[in-house]
C-alpha cells in the first residue's frame, strides 16, 4: 500500500517554479541529445544500471529515441575503448512521451568479464551511456549495503549519533524524560488536532532511535520494519558486516524502550505529527512545522503553553493502554523483530536471546485478532495507512517459532501451527499486497515454508499454497513489467514505487531460496537495474549510488548541514520514493530556512512519461524524500542478491 503522507506546510509553489539538480554526467547526457535534435538527428539516450550487473545475469539497458532505431547497432567498449561486444538494437517495446516515441532493448548478457564499461549507440541514431562495472555480486552489492548502513547512522537521534555523517550533534535529549498522552485527536481529514493532548503517564526515556524520514517524527511501525530487515540481512549474509549488526541493534535498543514488559505497554510514536492548524500559525506546532537541524529543538526555551512546547518536549503516544489488546499489525511485527534479533543471540548470547524471546511472546500474546475498521499505525493514521494484519501475525509467529527452535523452547510447535493459520487467513483475505512497509508476507511466507521443510506438523496452509502466494506476488509484478517499456513492476504513479521496486526484488530472491527455481532471476534483475538508472529519467534513487542519484532530497539534516554541491557531506545510501504522478507534483514544500537546492532548471523534466514524474529537489518529499523503510527494503534486497543463491535465509 502506498504511503500517503500528510507532510510538512505546503506553499502555493508550482512544478513549472522548481529546479532540480543538473549534475555533470547527466548534463553532457543531456546536452547530446540536445545537440543531435539542433542538428535535425534523432534524440536518443542509453539507460543502464549505472552500478552494474553480475557476470552471469540477464543483462539489459534501453534506448529511448525520438523515432524508431531497430536498425541502429551498439557496441559495448571497455575502459580501454576497445569494443568487446556488439549486435544490434532489438524492436521498440512502445513509447514513453511526445518526444521519445520508441524505447528499444539492448542485450547486454553476452558481456560477462569482470570490468568497467560502456555502452556506445551508431549508425541513424547515435547515444552513449554512462559508465557500468562488471562485478560479482559480493563486490558489487557490497559498497550498497554499506552506504545503505551509513544511512541509518545519519538517522540516528539521542545522544548516541554518529558524528561523521552529516556532521550530526546529539539531538532530542528530552525524549529522556518524555510525558505519555492519551491518543491524539484529529480532524476528518487529519490536518488538524481538535483537542488539545491529555498527559496519561510518564516521564518515560523514549531517547535514541532513528529518525523517521527527512523529518524527525519517530515511529514503531516503521522502525520495527526497519530492524527486522537489517536483522534478516544480518541472518542471510556476513556482507554487512559489523557495522549492519551494530545498527540492526541501535534499532532494537529503541523498540527495547517502546515496549514496556513489566506494565505490558507498547509506545508506538514520539513527536507530533500535526499541530492545531494546516500552516503551522495556531498555539499547537508541530515537528512537520518547522524545517531545521534536529539539535535545534533542544536549545528552544519554551515553557507549557508555547506554541513550540511539544516540538522540544516530545509527545509519546500509546498502542493500546497497559495490558490491552494491541494492534495485530504492530503486535505481529515488534515480536518479530524481538524474535529474529533471539535467533542471532542463540548460540552467542543465549541469556539475552532468552531474554528477547519472552519480550516477544508477551507482545505476541496480546494481539487484538478481531481489530476494528483502522489499524494503529501513526497519528495521524494518514501517514502510514495499512488495511492487512494477517502478514503481520505470520511473521511474527513463524519468527518466534525459529527462535523457539535455536533454544530448544517447547513452543516452537505451537507458534508454527499459529503461523500457519494466519497464513491462511491472508492468502483468503481482501488485503493482497507485496513485500514493502505495509507487507510483510513475502517475510513471513519464506520462514514459514523453512520451518515446514525442518519437519514441522501439518498446519492450516501448506508449502504449495505459501509457493503460489509468492508466485502470485511476482507474477503481478511481471505482468505489470511485460507492459513497461523498461520492464518496471511497480506502479510508478503512485507512492513508493522504488520500494515497491526493491521489495519485489527481494521477494524474487526469495522464491529461488524458497523453491530453487530460477524463473523470476530475470525479473529481479530488471526491478534492481530500473531503481539504479536503467528509467526513462536516467537517474539511480540510491544516493551515491551511480553516476546520476539524487542531490536534494526533501531531508532536514541533508539540506541544512549536507553540501549541496554534492562534493561532501550527502545523504548516503538513503533510498527515495522515485517517480510518482506527475500530478502530484505541482505542490511543493517550502519553509524560510530551507536552503535553495538546486539553484538551476529541471533536466529530468523532459524524460516525464506515461503520467510520471521525477524531480530532484529539496521540496519534492512526493519523489526525493528518503525514508528508513525505502532503506531497508534495498538494504535487504541487495543483501539477498549478494548472498549465493544456496544460501537459505533462516538461522542456522
Amino acid at each position: 500500500m502506498a504511503k500517503i503522507r500528510i507532510r510538512k506546510r505546503v506553499i502555493g509553489m508550482t512544478a513549472a517554479g522548481m529546479a532540480a539538480t543538473v549534475l555533470a554526467v547527466y548534463c553532457v547526457q543531456s546536452a547530446q541529445g540536445a545537440d543531435s535534435l539542433a542538428a535535425g538527428a534523432p534524440r536518443a539516450v542509453v539507460r543502464v544500471d549505472q552500478v552494474g550487473y553480475t557476470p552471469g545475469e540477464a543483462k539489459q539497458a534501453y534506448l529511448m529515441t525520438s523515432v524508431p532505431a531497430s536498425k541502429t547497432s551498439f557496441r559495448v567498449l571497455d575502459a580501454s575503448g576497445k569494443e568487446i561486444l556488439k549486435g544490434k538494437v532489438g524492436s521498440s517495446a512502445g513509447g514513453w512521451n511526445s518526444t521519445y516515441k520508441a524505447v528499444h532493448t539492448l542485450d547486454l548478457s553476452p558481456l560477462t568479464e569482470p570490468g568497467d564499461y560502456r555502452v556506445e549507440v551508431f549508425g541513424p541514431v547515435t547515444a552513449v551511456s554512462p559508465t557500468f562495472h562488471i562485478a560479482a555480486a559480493d563486490e558489487l552489492f557490497g559498497k550498497l549495503i554499506q552506504d545503505n548502513v551509513r544511512f541509518f547512522q545519519a538517522q540516528r537521534d539521542g545522544a548516541d549519533v554518529v558524528p561523521t555523517e552529516l556532521r550530526r550533534r546529539p539531538s532530542h535529549l528530552a525524549d529522556r524524560q518524555a510525558t505519555v498522552y492519551d491518543t491524539p485527536a484529529y480532524a476528518d481529514d487529519e490536518t488538524v488536532l481538535t483537542a488539545p493532548l491529555k498527559r496519561v503517564a510518564g516521564p518515560i526515556d523514549v531517547s535514541g532511535g532513528w529518525n523517521d524520514a527527512g523529518d524527525f517524527l519517530k515511529f514503531t511501525h516503521t522502525a520495527s520494519y526497519s530492524t527486522a530487515s537489517l536483522l534478516l540481512a544480518q541472518r542471510t549474509t556476513p556482507v554487512g558486516g559489523r557495522e549492519l549488526s551494530a545498527e540492526a541493534r541501535h534499532g532494537l535498543d529503541w523498540l527495547d524502550k517502546m515496549w514496556d514488559d513489566r506494565s505490558r505497554t507498547l509506545y508506538v510514536q514520539v513527536g507530533l505529527g500535526k499541530g492545531d492548524t494546516a500552516d503551522g500559525s495556531g498555539k499547537i506546532r508541530s515537528d512537520h512545522d518547522v524545517w531545521r537541524l534536529p539539535e535545534s529543538d533542544d536549545a528552544l526555551d519554551v515553557k507549557p503553553g508555547d506554541p513550540d512546547y511539544l516540538i522540544k518536549h516530545r509527545p509519546v503516544f500509546r498502542a493500546a493502554p497497559p495490558g490491552k489488546p494491541i494492534s495485530p499489525n504492530l503486535a505481529g511485527r515488534v515480536a518479530a523483530t524481538f524474535a529474529l534479533a533471539a535467533q542471532l543471540d542463540a548460540a552467542e548470547n543465549p541469556e539475552r536471546a532468552h531474554e528477547e524471546l519472552e519480550k516477544a511472546a508477551h507482545i505476541y500474546a496480546l494481539a487484538d485478532t478481531a481489530p476494528g475498521d483502522q489499524l494503529v499505525t501513526a497519528f495521524p493514521h494518514g501517514f502510514y495507512p495499512e488495511a492487512s494484519w494477517q502478514d503481520d501475525m505470520e511473521f511474527g509467529a513463524a519468527e518466534l517459532a525459529l527462535a523457539a527452535k535455536a533454544l530448544d523452547d517447547k513452543r516452537a510447535a505451537d507458534w508454527t501451527k499459529q503461523a500457519g493459520h494466519w497464513a491462511k487467513q491472508y492468502i483468503t483475505s481482501d488485503s493482497l499486497g507485496t513485500l514493502g512497509l505495509g507487507d510483510v508476507s513475502a517475510l513471513a511466507h519464506a520462514d514459514l515454508a523453512h520451518l515446514l521443510d525442518d519437519g514441522a506438523a501439518r498446519t492450516e496452509v501448506t508449502r504449495e499454497q505459501l509457493v503460489a502466494d509468492l508466485k502470485r506476488q511476482l507474477d503481478d509484478g511481471s505482468a505489470r513489467a511485460a507492459g513497461d517499456p523498461f520492464r518496471a513492476g511497480a506502479v510508478y504513479t503512485d507512492f513508493d514505487s522504488v520500494p515497491h521496486t526493491f521489495g519485489l526484488a527481494a521477494t524474487a530472491q526469495l522464491y529461488h531460496r524458497v523453491t530453487g527455481d530460477s524463473h523470476y532471476d530475470a525479473f529481479a534483475t530488471q526491478q534492481r537495474n530500473w531503481a539504479l538508472g536503467a528509467n526513462a529519467w536516467g537517474s539511480s534513487f540510491v544516493i551515491g549510488a551511480g553516476t546520476t542519484f539524487p542531490h536534494c532530497p526533501e531531508h532536514q539534516a541533508a539540506n541544512l548541514a549536507g553540501d549541496l554541491n554534492g562534493d561532501g557531506d550527502i545523504l548516503l545510501g538513503g533510498v527515495v520514493n522515485g517517480p510518482n504522478a506527475a500530478e502530484k507534483l505541482k505542490d511543493l514544500n517550502s519553509f524560510p530556512t530551507m536552503r535553495t537546492c538546486p539553484n538551476q532548471g529541471n533536466p529530468f523534466a523532459p524524460f516525464d512519461g506515461r503520467g510520471a514524474g521525477f524531480m530532484d529537489h529539496v521540496g519534492a518529499w512526493q519523489t526525493v524524500e528518503s525514508a528508513d523503510d525505502f532503506t531497508a527494503t534495498a538494504l535487504l534486497a541487495f543483501t539477498l542478491a549478494a548472498a549465493p543463491q544456496d544460501a537459505g535465509t533462516k538461522p542456522n
